[in-house]
């Protein structure tokens, strides 16, 4: 079974040095992988203020965040192939990976996968979750030739 991704990539911010759509793309169709035959996505590429602002809103802390995933849930009698959406903190996430000692497109890498299994349904709120995601995001990022996100610095 393949795939067949498609990916609205917003950019919300001027950035010299971001992923490609074809990044994005390779990175969203590991994670989703043989979940679906077909799935729509959004990836928006937000500053600060944006992410926290939503952040605030949805998740009622006022702090930007590397990434907020909103899954789309359609009612049981529509079948459409819409995942949902990610809203990936770009200054977040180069902060981020310069304070863990990661590459840049590395941790990239990690935070659409991520944010992409937050919309298949995987959690890490219960220990056991967390342990069972951390697994899989371990898995997929090594099986594109990163390290493990997870290992000390």
């Amino acid at each position: 079974m393949s795939l067949t991704l498609d990916l609205d990539l917003q950019i919300a911010i001027e950035h010299p040095n971001l992923p490609s759509q074809t990044d994005f793309e390779k990175w969203a169709t590991t994670a989703i992988g043989n979940s679906m035959n077909q799935a729509q996505l959004t990836i928006r590429l937000v500053d600060i203020e944006e992410s926290q602002t939503l952040n605030h809103t949805y998740r009622n802390k006022d702090k930007p965040t590397n990434v907020l995933s909103f899954p789309f849930e359609a009612p049981p009698e529509v079948e459409l192939s819409l995942l949902g959406d990610l809203i990936i903190c770009v200054n977040v996430v180069e902060l981020e990976a310069k304070q863990q000692n990661k590459t840049l497109q590395a941790h990239w890498a990690h935070m659409v996968i991520h944010g992409c299994l937050h919309l298949l349904g995987y959690d890490h709120i219960i220990d056991a979750d967390a342990e069972e995601m951390e697994l899989l995001e371990t898995q997929l990022i090594q099986g594109l030739g990163y390290d493990n996100p997870y290992k000390e610095t």
